[in-house]
């Protein structure tokens, strides 16, 4: 039996794009085209499909009306799996959109949608409950979370992990930053609790300190 579709998609090339590669695989069924949020969750109500595909701005506001549609949707219709389009690898976005649950959902970007292998792929895998994430925004998740913890630490801190970084055990961050031992050693578990390592051996922690500021430094 195919997956029944809705789609919505404000931007009439786009929208008809889409609907060409649903209508020429016999394994998915498109039963309603819509262009802004009322109209999708108009037809969400009318026609339950399995799945709905959209975009993630849309009439009437360009915000984040899929993000907003997909969550009513896992209210009203837990069943219905939802893909959310994106022109954008943002990671606020798709932690909004998998914050109440990653099950039957996706998040893939605009500029792969002419791959409909990957389209389908998405769409069978949130029909059955599952999730899908492009892999272009898992890396800047990754990435922003690195930002995000690395920018946790003082300058002092991270002139300590700088140092480290180069080989040098406590005594040397000492003398090459012209403090104690002491001091550098209140800083080192400073930086370890803010980078979350602070339920490592302290051998591991070090190494993964220094791993993540070689990782941000490229």
């Amino acid at each position: 039996m195919a997956i029944r579709i809705v789609l919505a998609e404000d931007n009439y090339l786009m929208r008809e794009g889409i609907s060409s590669l649903i209508e020429v695989e016999d394994s998915l069924e498109l039963v309603a085209s819509c262009e802004n949020y009322d109209e999708l969750i108009e037809a969400v109500d009318v026609h339950r499909p399995d799945v709905v595909i959209t975009d993630i701005r849309m009439p009437p506001t360009q915000t984040n009306e899929g993000i907003r549609a997909a969550n009513l949707i896992r209210e009203r219709y837990p069943e219905i799996g939802v893909v959310v389009l994106s022109q954008y690898a943002e990671p606020d976005y798709a932690v909004s959109l998998f914050e109440h649950g990653s099950a039957g959902r996706a998040y893939l970007l605009k500029e792969k949608v002419a791959d409909l292998e990957q389209l389908k792929a998405a769409t069978e895998a949130v029909s059955h409950g599952g999730s899908v994430v492009d892999p272009d925004v898992v890396d800047v998740l990754v990435a922003s979370q690195k930002e995000t913890m690395l920018d946790r630490l003082t300058d002092r801190e991270t002139e300590v992990l700088a140092e480290i970084a180069k080989g040098r055990n406590n005594a040397g961050v000492a003398e090459a930053l012209f403090v104690s031992e002491r001091a550098v050693e209140k800083h080192i578990n400073s930086i370890f609790t803010k980078l979350d390592l602070s339920h490592e051996e302290q051998t591991n922690r070090r190494v993964r300190a220094v791993l993540q500021y070689l990782a941000d430094q490229g």
